[in-house]
């Protein structure tokens, strides 16, 4: 028999069964199978569940809490998804152990808990049968599927308390007959689909695991029986973190990791690899990638599109996805929203609050972008989508921080980053998106955030040389601007050998006075001077502030740059008046050229008050300082990296005219604007970090004090090297710090230790020397008369 059209009826047979159009089925029993569905008791603890419940399972305590009350107050639930920090559920968020877990719990309030596979109608059907042939096997054995799964139904009917629990619903439609039809009795589905349940059941939200549970659950399946190390630890938590905190990715990490003797950190590494992999006692079926795979499947069949977009997502930052970033695949609006609906409605984005974005779970990127691998020369699923949607979203957006567009440009960015973080190696990439790249790494170089622009850089640079060549000037410009990506980020290695091979390739293909050979000399000198190496940087400055000299002229904005770079590296060797003299003539003469206002100006201002300082002349220096501050937050914004250098450098001058109310709660704003701006160990954030501290050794409080300078120089040694000048300058303040709490005898240790250092590194007649050895005698001193 068949049935077409909704609510269409076919009968036949002598056996009287009828099927409907919408897949309800109707089967007219014998009088003797009714008087058995009647009278037929369920055996004590009778039931199926599909596995143990005396497995791993962590957390979800509320969750059954809740799932209880729910079932015992309304009689049915739906287990879907939650929206849980804006990502919908998927497949392996612990749907099913939940339900199994929850049936193992109450069992015994129920008088009957039967497990049904529900992925279509026909397993419905299947599952009830099973039950029939658990209860009455006399008559079920001789009798086919339909009358087994009417006699389920009966015995439903006819008898109270049991628990029907319908597992991975695809089409919560198929449940609309039983739902309506059985009511003596709870019901729980469980469905990847969180749409489509608000005719027949509430649901209950499953959210992912909180991290610390996820690293728990991690550590136990991978380590068994021994308790985890504390590097054991910090790496579960740091592989639960970047699978999501979804527990069947967590139970495959465990396992594979328990069998093969794998550590978290190398299966976290190899993560594309092993998605795919089931340890002893997985069923392969149910790894991470076979399941999404069926997911992925079942939205091809009803909209192609919305896999070309959930592809093409894959190659972006998870959260936040713009429509408008969408828009540029499916301009067609309609289309687009269908789409996204029918990726929704399978919980495999999430949208944001104000419906105007999407978010996709990290880990089915990674096993998007890793499942297939492409021919030689052939784009990644999705890669190529991805790409021209960030190229044509970049179109006409400006590169200067126009405020209007702020916005545009803060919701797009994050999306250029990660798609070129995630390019593929020895990917193709279209000259389109390199210069989207590049657009957008001058944005954020406008802004003052350089050391956001690596990743940009990088692939720019690695692009450029390969369609043009490793020498040609557009490659030599990007790998210029990413040296000096690598200086901003406080990578000052990287950033010197790079500038070393750029400036080596300029000069044999641009020749030695070029102005772009000149810029690469310049910026490796500046490099040198932030390393702290004045043999190599002030010769550099000497020699291109003379090139510039000849072939720009005097009054040039990169020769008055470099004459300001040349003051500043003077001032590190001592020699304060003349550089106060060259300060206020290069002042002068970029108030003249460039304007008051204008950065660079500001800069040289910044650099004057600065020398100022030095030489003592707090009276010139603070009213300067606090000029250039107001001027920076007027011109450049209150977060720049510049301003807060102001905002640093004056509440340091503030503290050395013994202004301490004043100079650290400047100190402390600027510590964590800069931990927020730039980084948490950026040597400016360690500049930050170390003002604060011995300022607060200062004001008389070195509880404050020790802990912070401790850390501090164990971060700038592990940044900045062992004999640094900002490394001395935090261990000299270290050591002031313990003199300033009693603590004469490692005082007197560290400050001898420093002396040698700084004698080695800057010579015996600098200033810094010369104050260390000055603080040795004071607390020398303090310590004899002490012993007498």
């Amino acid at each position: 028999m068949e049935a077409s059209g909704d609510r269409s009826i076919a009968a036949g047979g002598s056996i009287g069964v009828a099927i409907s159009g919408d897949n309800a089925r109707i089967v007219v029993l014998p009088a003797e199978a009714v008087h058995w569905a009647e009278t037929i008791q369920a055996p004590p603890g009778a039931g199926f569940l599909p596995t143990s419940v005396s497995g791993v399972f962590v957390g979800r305590e509320q969750e059954l809490t809740d799932l209880r009350r729910m079932l015992a107050g309304e009689g049915s639930a739906a287990v879907v998804q939650a929206r849980v920090q804006a990502i919908h559920g998927l497949g392996g968020v612990g749907k099913s152990a939940l339900a199994l877990h929850y049936a193992g719990r109450y069992r015994d309030a129920y008088t009957l808990v039967w497990w049904i596979s529900a992925e279509s109608s026909e397993a419905i059907v299947t599952g009830l049968a099973g039950l029939a042939m658990r209860l009455c096997p006399q008559w079920a054995e001789a009798v086919g599927l339909d009358e087994r799964a009417a006699w389920a139904i009966r015995w439903l009917q006819a008898h109270p308390g049991w628990l029907l629990i319908f597992d991975n619903v695809e089409n919560p439609i198929h449940l609309r007959p039983y739902l309506g039809t059985l009511h003596r009795g709870h019901h729980l589905a469980t469905s990847r689909k969180a749409t489509g349940w608000h005719a027949l059941a509430p649901t209950t939200a499953l959210g992912l695991l909180p991290l610390d549970q996820a690293a728990d659950l991690l550590c136990t399946l991978a380590f068994q029986h021994r308790p985890p190390t504390d590097g054991e630890g910090a790496a579960a938590r740091e592989l639960a973190g970047v699978l999501g905190c979804l527990p069947l990715a967590l139970e495959q990490a465990g396992a594979y990791a328990h069998e093969t003797g794998t550590d978290l950190d190398t299966y976290r590494q190899s993560l594309g690899l092993v998605l795919d992999h089931a340890a002893e006692g997985i069923d392969p079926e149910r790894t991470i990638a076979r399941i999404w795979d069926h997911t992925i499947t079942a939205i091809s069949d009803r909209d192609p599109l919305a896999v070309t977009l959930l592809q093409s997502t894959a190659w972006l930052a998870p959260n936040d996805i713009p429509r408008t970033l969408l828009a540029c695949l499916v301009p067609d609006p309609i289309a687009l929203s269908n789409a996204l609906g029918v990726l929704h409605a399978y919980n495999m984005i999430a949208f944001t609050d104000d419906r105007q974005g999407v978010s996709v779970h990290r880990l089915v990127q990674t096993v998007l972008r890793t499942r297939i691998t492409p021919e030689p020369n052939m784009w990644a699923p999705g890669r190529c989508e991805a790409e021209g949607a960030v190229a044509k979203a970049l179109l006409g957006l400006a590169e200067e921080a126009v405020p209007e567009l702020h916005e545009h440009w803060d919701r797009l960015l994050p999306h250029v980053v990660a798609l070129a973080e995630s390019t593929p190696p020895e990917s193709l990439t279209s000259p389109e998106t390199v210069a989207a790249y590049h657009h957008a790494a001058q944005y954020l170089h406008r802004q003052g955030r350089d050391a956001h622009t690596i990743s940009l850089r990088t692939v720019a640079a690695a692009q450029c040389g390969r369609a043009l060549g490793e020498n040609h000037p557009h490659t030599l410009t990007y790998r210029h601007n990413l040296a000096g990506a690598y200086k901003a980020a406080g990578d000052l290695k990287r950033a010197i050998s790079l500038y070393e091979t750029t400036l080596a390739d300029s000069e044999r293909e641009l020749g030695g006075t070029h102005p772009d050979t000149l810029e690469s000399r310049n910026d490796l000198a500046a490099a040198l001077l932030d390393a702290g190496d004045l043999e190599r940087a002030i010769p550099l400055f000497e020699t291109t502030f003379a090139q510039r000299v000849q072939v720009l002229g005097g009054t040039h904005l990169a020769t008055l740059i470099s004459l300001n770079n040349l003051a500043s590296a003077y001032g590190q060797v001592g020699d304060l008046e003349q550089v106060i003299t060259l300060f206020e003539t290069t002042l002068a003469t970029f108030e003249k050229v460039m304007g008051g206002t204008h950065p660079r100006t500001i800069t040289c201002r910044s650099n004057l008050a600065n020398t100022y300082r030095d030489a003592g002349d707090l009276g010139r220096a603070i009213p300067l300082l606090e000029t250039t501050l107001s001027q920076r937050v007027a011109v450049l914004g209150d977060i720049h990296p510049d301003t807060l250098a102001s905002r640093n450098t004056l509440a340091a001058t503030y503290a050395l005219a013994g202004d301490l109310e004043r100079a650290i709660p400047l100190f402390e704003t600027t510590l964590s604007q800069r931990v927020a701006v730039l980084d948490d160990i950026h040597p400016d954030t360690l500049d930050s970090r170390n003002n604060l501290a011995f300022a607060y050794a200062v004001a008389g409080d070195p509880g404050r004090a020790i802990p912070l300078l401790e850390t501090t120089v164990g971060q700038r040694v592990a940044v900045l090297g062992d004999v640094h000048p900002g490394t001395l300058d935090s261990r000299n303040n270290l050591a002031f710090a313990y003199a300033a709490a009693g603590d004469l005898g490692r005082a007197i240790s560290l400050f001898e230790a420093i002396l040698a250092q700084r004698v080695q590194v800057l010579g015996d007649t600098h200033p810094s020397t010369l104050l260390t050895r000055s603080a040795l005698a004071v607390v020398r001193r303090e310590a004899q008369s002490k012993e007498k």
